[in-house]
């Protein structure tokens, strides 16, 4: 079959398995789901997953035109109101992805133009990056790579300022997280005296690290006003990155966390990854065929081998810990719909 064939009947299944996980799980937000029973473990507000699940509603909202769909996207958007003042760096993650699918949904709009005002507002002039936060308790001053996508977008999204905003949270995430080959350190803290030292966990070894700076590398590519801070140093930092998943030994799937050899693999890390390759072949260069062939063969990998009635399987939430370790998570359904709008025209990828 070609692309568009097994993409589009690969993201019915995906979208048709939304629509039953929004009458399981009703007004609460799903987080990971069994991969025996297929039952979903919830949260109240959405933690920092909610604009995932926000935007898988909108891809199903765009791919059937039923207006009970947009109806049911739109208020799961106006439930993520309560994180614009939150203290996290993870807005970025919640309130770019609950809204960049929207469209031109009035109340979408104006909850991202709200939120881009509020990350701007929290970026601590003297670290050169919107902190971590203390949203989910711990260190309050933490750079973290899973703070850096989606706020790049959010925080660009608020005009020139902004876009000098999302310049400097993510060159200073690079300063501290890009090691060398490619190598990403995901957490750093800061304390007065000590200055920036590393966290041991997430790991170095950690799979979505990678793939979730890269994703943020990606988008700001695609944005001039943040790609014009340090051209040549973002390619040679997305080209770097890419390699990680692109060179002919890496797997399409990866593990979890390196420093586990024996531990369980993370879809979802694979499906981020996709969704950045996919963003980065959109973009001239003689690698752009390359990167759009990778990230269709991973795609491909996740549909034929992880994908069971719609639900993408094999997802870790933490490894370490032994939570949710080959379970559906709802950002590895998003990323992997994502992915598959993409191939198959549904949405143009540069603008998520």
């Amino acid at each position: 079959m070609t692309p568009a064939n097994w993409a589009g009947r690969a993201l019915a299944d995906v979208l048709d398995r939304a629509a039953a996980t929004r009458t399981e799980t009703g007004g609460r937000f799903p987080l990971y789901a069994d991969p025996d029973t297929g039952r979903w473990t919830t949260t109240g507000r959405g933690t920092w997953t909610g604009g995932f699940w926000a935007g898988l509603l909108w891809l199903r909202a765009r791919h059937t035109g039923d207006a009970q769909d947009r109806a049911a996207a739109a208020a799961c958007t106006e439930r993520l109101a309560d994180w614009v003042e939150a203290d996290t760096a993870t807005r970025g993650l919640i309130l770019w992805y609950g809204t960049a699918l929207a469209g031109a949904d009035t109340g979408a709009r104006e909850l991202r133009t709200r939120a881009a005002r509020a990350a701007l507002a929290a970026l601590d002039s003297e670290l050169g990056l919107v902190p971590w936060g203390s949203a989910f308790g711990g260190p309050r001053l933490l750079a973290r790579v899973d703070g850096v996508p989606g706020m790049v977008a959010l925080l660009a999204a608020g005009g020139p300022e902004g876009a000098r905003a999302a310049a400097s949270h993510l060159h200073r995430h690079l300063d501290l997280c890009l090691g060398g080959g490619g190598r990403v350190v995901p957490a750093w803290e800061f304390a007065a005296e000590a200055g920036w030292q590393a966290c041991e966990e997430p790991s170095a070894g950690w799979s979505r690290g990678s793939a979730w700076l890269l994703l943020a590398v990606a988008d700001a590519l695609h944005r001039p006003e943040v790609f014009r801070s340090a051209p040549d140093r973002l390619e040679a930092v997305a080209e770097r990155l890419a390699d990680v998943w692109t060179r002919p030994c890496a797997p399409l799937v990866p593990l979890a966390d390196e420093t586990l050899p024996a531990g369980p693999l993370d879809t979802s890390a694979a499906a981020i990854a996709a969704v950045a390759l996919l963003k980065l072949a959109r973009l001239p260069g003689c690698r752009a065929a390359q990167y759009a062939y990778r990230a269709a063969t991973i795609l491909e990998r996740l549909v034929g081998e992880h994908l069971t009635r719609g639900m993408l399987l094999d997802g870790c939430y933490d490894a370490g810990k032994g939570v949710a370790v080959r379970h559906e998570l709802v950002w590895g359904d998003f990323f992997l719909a994502l992915g598959l709008a993409a191939l198959t025209g549904l949405v143009d990828i540069r603008d998520v």
